[in-house]
C-alpha cells in the first residue's frame, strides 16, 4: 500500500488497520477517480492527432501564431486532408487556438461543407465505412428544371458505395444545368453517364484558364487608374461625383448607391476596412464567377480604387467555396499583384466560404470572416459604422467593383446614357431556364423580360413558350407571362410583389408549374436558414409543409408570410415567401386557390409588397 492509498484511507476516516477498512480494490478505484479529476474535464487530446494536426498547420502557417479569425480556414485544411472533421481533430484544433471545444464544434457544424464525425459515428472507428468521394448534385430551380431529380435517383446505384451522392444548393453554374460536382470538379450539362465517366477517370479538381492575367492586364493599361489615385493625380471628391453621375448602385441585391456608400465609410474614424462579397449563393446567379474567371484584375483594380477612396487599410475577399478553380486562380493573381506591386497596396486576404447561403448577407459574411457562425447581426449599428472586427467597413459586390474602372475612365454620363424605358445604366443579367441561349447577358437597365429573351437569349427553347419567370432568383418573386413587358430594374417590380435583386432571371415554360418553383425555393430557404430567429427557422419549415399540400391554405399562408416579413432578422426570412405569394397572386389555379381569373393574373401586388433583397450586400 503506497502513501497515497494510506492517505485516502485516513481521509475517509477509516485507518488502514481498522476492520472496517475498505479493500485494496475499492481504494484503487477511488484513487483512479481522483486522478481523473486532476485532469481537465471534457475530451482529452490524442497525442498522435495533436502531432499530425500541428504538422499540417505548420505547412500552411509556418511560425505565425494561431489566429481566431482563421478558424474556418483551419477547418478547411483538416476537411481537405481527411474528407471529414473527426471529433479528435476538432478537439486538437481547439487546444491549438486556445478556444473551447464547444466553440470549434459549433462553427464546424454550422457550415454545409464540413462533415463533423462524432464519437458515436461508426466512420470514426472504421475508415472503410466512409465513402472516399462526395458527389454533389445541384437541386436548385434551374437544375431541377433540367433533370437534377433524375441524377439524384440514378447516381447512387451507378457509382456504388465508394461515392456519397448528396443534393446541394445552387453551385453557380445555372447556365449549364444540370450540374454535378465530383469532389471539386464540376460536370456541366450532367448526365448519369457523364458523372460516372468523371468519377472513373479520376477527375477531381477544377481549373480556370484563359483569363486576363496580370501581365496582359498591365500591357493593356491596367492599374493606371489605381496608380493615379494612389499618387495624387485623381481627386477623391471628383471621383465619387463621377460615380454619382453614372448612377452606379450595388449589384449584389440591395441596390444601395455606390458613391453614397463610399462617402459614408470615408467619414467614419480610421482604421477602416473593406469586405468584398463574392458569395453569390442566390439560385440562378453566376455573374460574379463569370466576371472573375475572365478578367480578375479589372475587379481587383476597382476594389483598390474603392479602398483608396474610402481610406481603407485592409481588404478581405469572401469567395464562395463552390468556386474551387476560381479560388486557386484568384489567389495566384493576387499573389502576382502583391509581388509586382505596381502601386501601394492595402493588405488583401482571400477567404473561403464553407457552404452557407446566409453568408451572402453582409453582416453574416463579416461574422464568417471573423471565424464564427454566419449569423446576421441586428441593426443598428450598420456595418459602415461598426463592421468587421468592430471597425467601419465598406462592403461591396464583385460586379459593382468590376464597373468602377470603366465608369471612371469613360465618364459617368456614358454609363448612364444606356438604359430603356426610362431607366439608366447597364446590367449583367444571369438568364437560365427554358431559353435557347442561357448565360450572362450585358443589357440595358430597364429592359423587359420579353426583350431580354428575344434579343439576347435567342428566344425560348424549342418546344417551349413563356409561362412565368423569376426576375431576381429564388427570393425575387414570380410573375406570369402577361407581365413580361415590365422594365427589369431596381424599384420597378415592387408593385408586383417582386424585385430584381441580383438580376438572376429564371424562365419557366408551359411545361413547368409555378407551384413547383415555389416548393423548390422554399425548401432551399428552409435548408439555408441559420436558425437564429424563430420566424425564419420555424416559418420556412412550416411553409414547406403547407406548400406540399395539393390545395393551399391561402389565409394561413398569408398570415405566415406577414409574420416572416415583419419579424425575421434578415432578408432571408423576409424574402422567403415571395415566390409562394406570387403563386397565390398569379397562379392560384395550380393550387386550388383560384381568385386570380383562372391564372391570368390577380390584381397587382395581391401578395403585398416584396421584401427587401435578402443578400444585404451591394
Amino acid at each position: 500500500m503506497d502513501a497515497d492509498d494510506t492517505a485516502l484511507r485516513y481521509a475517509a476516516g477509516v485507518p488502514p488497520s481498522s476492520p472496517n477498512a475498505p479493500s485494496d480494490a475499492a481504494v484503487g478505484a477511488e484513487a483512479d477517480r481522483l486522478r481523473k479529476r486532476r485532469a481537465p474535464r471534457g475530451r482529452g487530446i490524442d497525442p498522435a492527432v495533436r502531432t499530425e494536426l500541428r504538422g499540417w498547420l505548420a505547412e500552411v502557417c509556418g511560425e505565425a501564431p494561431p489566429r481566431r479569425d482563421r478558424l474556418i480556414e483551419y477547418l478547411h485544411l483538416v476537411n481537405d486532408k481527411l474528407g471529414r472533421l473527426p471529433a479528435p481533430y476538432l478537439a486538437a484544433l481547439a487546444e491549438w487556438l486556445r478556444l473551447s471545444q464547444a466553440e470549434v464544434f459549433e462553427v464546424a457544424s454550422f457550415y454545409h461543407h464540413f462533415e463533423v464525425v462524432r464519437d458515436d459515428d461508426p466512420r470514426r472507428k472504421d475508415a472503410g465505412a466512409a465513402p472516399t468521394l462526395t458527389v454533389r448534385v445541384c437541386d436548385s430551380l434551374p437544375c431541377e428544371l433540367a433533370g437534377a431529380r433524375d441524377l439524384l435517383a440514378r447516381l447512387p446505384a451507378l457509382l456504388g458505395p465508394g461515392a456519397r451522392v448528396v443534393r446541394a444548393p445552387c453551385v453557380g453554374r445555372c447556365d449549364c444545368a444540370p450540374v454535378a460536382v465530383v469532389h471539386q470538379h464540376p460536370v456541366v450539362h450532367a448526365t448519369p453517364e457523364a458523372v460516372h465517366d468523371a468519377v472513373r477517370s479520376g477527375k477531381r479538381l477544377d481549373r480556370v484558364e484563359g483569363h486576363v492575367d496580370l501581365a496582359a492586364y498591365l500591357a493593356a493599361g491596367g492599374y493606371a487608374l489605381a496608380r493615379d489615385c494612389a499618387e495624387g493625380r485623381r481627386d477623391v471628391d471628383d471621383l465619387i461625383a463621377e460615380l454619382d453621375r453614372a448612377g452606379l448602385r450595388g449589384l449584389g441585391g440591395a441596390g444601395f448607391p455606390a458613391a453614397r456608400k463610399w462617402r459614408i465609410v470615408r467619414a467614419q474614424p480610421a482604421p477602416r476596412l473593406m469586405a468584398v462579397n463574392a458569395d453569390e449563393g442566390e439560385p440562378g446567379t453566376f455573374k460574379d464567377r463569370w466576371c472573375l474567371e475572365r478578367d480578375p484584375h479589372r475587379f481587383l483594380e476597382g476594389m483598390l480604387v474603392a479602398a483608396w477612396a474610402a481610406g481603407v487599410d485592409a481588404v478581405w475577399i469572401y469567395l464562395r467555396d463552390e468556386y474551387h478553380g476560381l479560388r486557386a486562380m484568384l489567389a495566384a493573381e493576387i499573389d502576382a499583384l502583391q509581388r509586382a506591386a505596381p502601386l501601394p497596396l492595402p493588405a488583401i486576404e482571400l477567404r473561403r466560404g464553407a457552404g452557407a447561403y446566409v453568408c451572402g448577407e453582409e453582416s453574416a459574411m463579416l461574422e464568417s470572416i471573423e471565424g464564427r457562425r454566419g449569423m446576421p447581426r441586428l441593426r443598428p449599428p450598420y456595418v459602415a459604422e461598426r463592421g468587421l472586427f468592430g471597425r467601419p467597413t465598406l462592403v461591396h459586390n464583385v460586379e459593382t467593383l468590376f464597373w468602377v474602372r470603366e465608369i471612371l475612365e469613360r465618364g459617368g454620363d456614358g454609363f448612364a446614357s444606356h438604359g430603356r424605358h426610362g431607366r439608366r445604366g447597364l446590367r449583367r443579367f444571369c438568364v437560365s431556364g427554358r431559353v435557347r441561349e442561357p448565360g450572362v447577358k450585358l443589357a440595358p437597365a430597364g429592359i423587359t423580360l420579353r426583350e431580354l429573351v428575344d434579343e439576347y437569349c435567342g428566344g425560348m427553347a424549342d418546344g417551349h413558350a413563356l409561362y412565368a419567370y423569376l426576375p431576381g432568383g429564388a427570393s425575387g418573386g414570380i410573375l406570369p407571362a402577361r407581365l413580361a413587358d415590365l422594365p427589369l430594374d431596381f424599384d420597378t417590380l415592387q408593385p408586383q410583389g417582386c424585385f430584381i435583386g441580383s438580376a438572376a432571371v429564371i424562365v419557366l415554360s408551359q411545361h413547368d408549374r409555378a407551384a413547383d418553383a415555389a416548393r423548390n425555393t422554399m425548401r432551399f430557404f428552409a435548408d439555408e436558414s441559420c436558425g437564429q430567429c424563430t420566424p425564419c427557422r420555424a416559418g420556412t419549415a412550416k411553409a414547406v409543409a403547407l406548400l406540399d399540400a395539393p390545395v393551399w391554405d391561402r389565409a394561413l399562408l398569408a398570415d405566415l408570410s406577414a409574420v416572416m416579413r415583419e419579424a425575421s432578422i434578415c432578408g432571408l426570412g423576409q424574402a422567403a415567401p415571395n415566390v409562394a405569394d406570387g403563386v397565390l397572386a398569379h397562379f392560384g389555379h395550380e393550387v386550388g386557390a383560384a381568385g386570380d381569373e383562372g391564372g391570368t393574373g390577380a390584381a397587382a401586388g395581391a401578395a403585398g409588397p416584396a421584401a427587401a433583397a435578402p443578400r444585404g450586400s451591394s
